[in-house]
């Protein structure tokens, strides 16, 4: 494939888990934060409110913006974002937590192409 034909476009994955340290700063950031959002609505304000008082997660979902992490970039434009926050059980000993798995994981008890022959029959 050449350059002109590859793909303008690329995603980034990331994934992040936080400790709350402390849970009355991050609330008071995201309260802040909605406060200070001119363009968001006094109904939707009442329950964005409401939401970061309960759960640090939905504080943390006000608070990180994709935008941020790329804005600075030279030569890229953010085309679409999404992102999400959920309170976890974490153990950092646990092998799911093991930030050098990579994704997809190979099963062995899978079916592997290489068995395959050239016009794609089984052997």
């Amino acid at each position: 494939m050449t350059s002109s034909e590859t793909s303008r476009y690329v995603r980034l994955r990331v994934e992040l888990v936080l400790e709350i340290a402390e849970a009355e700063a991050l609330t008071g950031a995201a309260l802040e934060r909605i406060a200070a959002d001119e363009f968001m609505p006094d109904e939707e304000r009442a329950h964005a409110r409401s939401a970061v008082r309960e759960d640090e997660a939905e504080a943390i979902a006000y608070l990180v913006d994709p935008f941020d992490l790329v804005s600075e970039v030279p030569g890229v434009d953010l085309a679409q974002a999404s992102w999400s926050s959920e309170q976890i059980e974490y153990d950092p000993d646990a092998k799911e937590w093991d930030l050098d798995e990579e994704d997809g994981d190979y099963d062995e008890d899978e079916s592997d192409e290489s068995d395959e022959s050239p016009d794609g029959a089984r052997p």
